[in-house]
């Protein structure tokens, strides 16, 4: 068994802190805002211009110009402000944001990101990936583990276009919690529940490093 996007947004919500202010990103990552415990007190941000995120709104309370960066509807919480991309952008490029959650199509084992564009195929553009990632110290990866193809996504080295280097700090997956070492290579943290370290061997193309027994995850 292997984690769907909801297991890999609960499991990353249990890395965040109280006092941060956060980033999510497009894809999985919005999903962790459900998730966060009522005992952490965080402030979420999107690069449109929200300070103050809630949760995802039930269907009688959409409000369709309110939006994250992605297009999706959202909530506010009390406390919220809404900007210009511009004062959102001087925050992120500031390095005032503690912690960025980011969707990717490759992960490399010194750390590097691709997660913007797919050769051949039209993409609207950037976005803020690329400054997220140069700003932030602390980027955490939501992706499945391999392709629709079965091909790993945690390489030796990524093969599309660069949107970070050295910048990702750690992953997770449908399969597993890694770590990103300073030395390279992906450190296994924990293994999702129902996967053992041989399928995850088997789905990691990049350095695996295991040390020990390795726990399984507790998801609440």
């Amino acid at each position: 068994m292997s984690l769907d996007k909801i297991g890999i947004a609960k499991r990353i919500a249990q890395e965040i802190r109280t006092g941060w202010y956060i980033n999510l990103g497009i894809g999985i990552p919005t999903l962790v805002a459900n998730y966060i415990p009522d005992d952490i007190d965080v402030v979420l941000q999107s690069e449109n211009g929200l300070l103050g995120i809630g949760p995802f709104p039930k269907e009688e309370h959409v409000d369709p110009d309110l939006i994250n960066a992605g297009k999706q509807t959202v909530t506010m919480l009390d406390g919220s402000s809404l900007f210009s991309s511009a004062e959102s952008f001087g925050m992120i490029r500031g390095g005032h944001v503690d912690l960025t959650i980011l969707g990717a199509m490759e992960v490399s084992e010194q750390g590097d990101i691709a997660n913007w564009k797919i050769p051949g195929k039209m993409v609207k553009g950037m976005g803020g990936a690329m400054d997220l990632v140069a700003s932030a110290d602390n980027i955490i990866v939501a992706m499945q583990h391999v392709s629709r193809s079965g091909d790993s996504k945690l390489l030796s080295e990524c093969t599309l276009p660069i949107t970070g280097l050295n910048c990702v700090k750690k992953v997770v997956t449908n399969l597993a919690v890694l770590e990103i070492v300073p030395a390279g290579g992906f450190k296994l943290l924990e293994t999702a529940p129902g996967v053992s370290v041989a399928d995850i061997q088997a789905a990691t193309a990049g350095k695996l490093i295991i040390e020990g027994e390795i726990p399984e995850m507790q998801l609440t």
